[in-house]
């Protein structure tokens, strides 16, 4: 690659995802040490995109980094000419969620989370696919040898999209991994940097196959299933179960894992963890929403002390400037986005827990090869090279399978503008309402309740 390398990010004004990029390129010293890094923002939020274009500026300062940023919510003259573009798009995020959740809740779905997988993912893909794809068809225009990064939910079925239906380079990426890697470190009660850890899926959705010593090579998966087994307080009930039942231990939560599989709310619940039954009313002119509970969730606090403690005001001073940005303050994520560009202009060829790419190579031999996996690969110079995984337990990897078929009937039904091909997928979906009708009612519900934001289903 040329000494300049163009990197943009679509969905900047997101303070989360923003953030995280920010202090991972500033902190890459390696990149940029030895390259021009030209990184714009964008948004069609120009409030958000100010504050954080002010905030990644302050970051270069602060660590001595030479990152030049840039922002506009002109998307195109962003994306003429870029190496990498990194997405992570939504619209009307926790409102839409939480229709996602309680209408096919109404109609009888015995579903526990409604955002990757079950009913409400379909429109959540829906959703995102009618803001994706756009930017997709202008990078094919504007620079289509781009690597495209995906963030977007729910990743399997946006990256299935994204490679089905453009030309373009694409892997999706996500920090799930981090929560098995953690368990197994905490199981084995051995420093995670001393073990290598590798596991094999769908998105949200893996198990593992190998645990081992990393200096020796020693294999540790008898140890840790020992102590899984004597330890109930490591798993959460729907965990535990699919490890007794299918062999399966991955994504710690309960939620997420119960997305793929009908009987979840028989161990989660159907508590929405964002919604009015998961929080008090509250004295105070500001009613509180499902923004404040996601907020206070992700601190690990209840919207009291969330509020009490003002750290929603706290996090806007530290990206405003009203608080001195010091050095110490900007952490590396834990996320892969910007290792992996570095792995690629650098030509690094250093391996990364976990990707998101089709199946094409046959590297979980027992998956759809034409299906979105989740694998270790070697990133260098050349692209993206997956772990060949072998085979996984039959009972998870037939799970696996049919969530591969639904996830492809969504991209159709986006792609063809079709109720018919949506109503397919809802109908193959574990946690879809029982009865046809009930199923067929609550798309049709979902579909006029959403119009303005879904691809003009018909």
């Amino acid at each position: 690659m040329e000494n300049r390398v163009k990197i943009v990010l679509v969905g900047a004004g997101s303070r989360e995802f923003s953030r995280s990029v920010v202090h991972d390129l500033v902190l890459e010293r390696d990149l940029a040490e030895s390259r021009d890094l030209d990184v714009h923002l964008v948004d069609i939020d120009r409030a958000g995109l100010e504050l954080m274009h002010g905030y990644a500026r302050r970051c270069a300062e602060a660590a001595g980094a030479r990152v030049s940023f840039h922002a506009t919510t002109e998307r195109e003259r962003a994306l003429e000419g870029a190496d990498f573009v990194l997405v992570a798009v939504a619209v009307k995020r926790m409102e839409l969620w939480e229709q996602d959740f309680r209408v096919p809740l109404a109609f009888g779905a015995p579903h526990v989370y409604g955002e990757n997988g079950g009913p409400g993912a379909a429109f959540h893909a829906l959703r995102n696919l009618n803001i994706i794809m756009p930017v997709c068809r202008d990078i094919e225009r504007l620079c289509p040898g781009a690597w495209v990064l995906n963030f977007t939910n729910p990743e399997a079925r946006v990256l299935t999209a994204i490679l089905t239906l453009t030309r373009l380079k694409a892997l999706g990426l996500c920090h799930g991994f981090h929560s098995f890697q953690d368990l197994a470190a905490r199981a084995l009660q051995r420093p995670l940097a001393s073990l290598d850890v590798r596991t094999a899926g769908m998105n949200h959705f893996y198990t593992f196959y190998r645990i081992a010593e990393r200096e020796s090579g020693r294999d540790l998966i008898p140890e840790f299933e020992r102590r899984v087994d004597a330890d109930p307080k490591l798993l959460q009930p729907l965990a535990r179960y699919l490890w007794k039942t299918y062999g399966m231990l991955g994504y710690g939560s309960d939620h997420h894992l119960g997305e793929y599989v009908r009987f979840a709310h028989e161990f989660a619940g159907q508590v929405w963890e964002f919604g009015i039954e998961h929080r008090k009313v509250v004295p105070g002119e500001r009613p509180v929403d499902g923004r404040d509970i996601f907020e206070a969730w992700r601190h690990k606090l209840d919207v009291e002390t969330w509020r009490e403690r003002g750290i929603e005001e706290q996090e806007r001073d530290a990206l405003d400037g009203t608080t001195p940005l010091r050095r110490e303050d900007i952490r590396p994520s834990g996320e892969l986005a910007i290792p992996v560009i570095a792995d690629m202009v650098l030509d690094r060829g250093n391996l990364r827990e976990a990707v998101n790419v089709l199946n094409t190579g046959g590297f979980i031999e027992n998956l759809d090869r034409e299906g979105c996996i989740e694998v270790p690969a070697t990133v260098d110079g050349r692209g993206v090279h997956p772990d060949a995984v072998g085979r996984l337990p039959e009972g998870f990897a037939a799970l696996v399978r049919h969530q591969q078929s639904i996830q492809r009937l969504v991209v159709q039904a986006f792609a063809e503008r079709s109720r018919k091909l949506l109503l397919q997928a809802l109908l193959m979906d574990p946690a879809s309402p029982a009865g046809a009708s009930q199923t067929e009612r609550m798309m049709d519900t979902l579909l006029g309740l959403q119009a303005a934001y879904l691809p003009g289903i018909r």
